[in-house]
């Protein structure tokens, strides 16, 4: 199979619509169009015909699912067809702007002409923006986009120094203010009601767990 991708025409989906109704198996209809499984996956899910009211007529139509495809690559020609929109999404991203940052501001103000920050990405990495290392600008500089789901930081929700195995020992003897997990409620007489506020002595009145 060749390294370069090419788009599914519409003969492709002609053929991919004919099989699936006839409950052909994924693998099967990827061999004989000599695709990946993955990209008729992707195509039976994501230009699936949809009706809200009639759900007998959901399906995979080859006309549909066309002209969703082509008003989805539409939005990435946007930055190529209109050269003004194009500069000044290019000018933004040299300055330091985010994709997210110059989606929001053209919303914003209203502008003739939109950008989702997604189409901005994409253009980013495809030849168009390579030929002009788009990619250096973005906020992870990185050449090539990282896979959908590895793209949201994993990163720790509490520091190092923060973790339950750095806490003192004296803690777990729980004998002063503050050693308590949720102190207003749970200390009572050990830990001296005579400086209980009024409003915590309610509190107090709570079994101690």
């Amino acid at each position: 199979m060749p390294r370069s991708y090419v788009h599914l025409s519409i003969e492709d989906r002609r053929k991919i619509a004919r099989w699936h109704d006839a409950r052909m198996p994924v693998l099967e209809i990827a061999q004989r169009l000599g695709r990946h499984r993955a990209t008729i996956h992707r195509e039976l899910k994501r230009n699936r015909f949809v009706d809200a009211e009639l759900q007998h007529l959901s399906g995979y139509y080859a006309l549909n699912a066309q002209s969703k495809a082509e008003s989805r690559r539409a939005g990435l020609r946007k930055l190529i067809r209109y050269g003004g929109l194009c500069n000044t999404v290019v000018d933004r991203l040299k300055t330091g702007w985010t994709p997210e940052q110059i989606a929001g501001r053209l919303r914003l103000d209203g502008s003739d002409l939109q950008v989702s920050h997604e189409t901005i990405y994409q253009f980013a990495y495809s030849k168009d923006g390579h030929a002009i290392d788009l990619w250096r600008h973005l906020p992870e500089h990185r050449r090539r986009r990282r896979g959908r789901g590895k793209r949201r930081s994993q990163a720790h929700r509490f520091a190092d120094e923060l973790s339950i195995k750095c806490r003192p020992e004296v803690v777990d003897a729980r004998t002063e203010f503050g050693h308590w997990e949720g102190d207003l409620i749970q200390f009572r007489k050990e830990l001296g009601q005579a400086n209980v506020s009024p409003w915590s002595k309610e509190s107090a009145a709570l079994p101690y767990s």
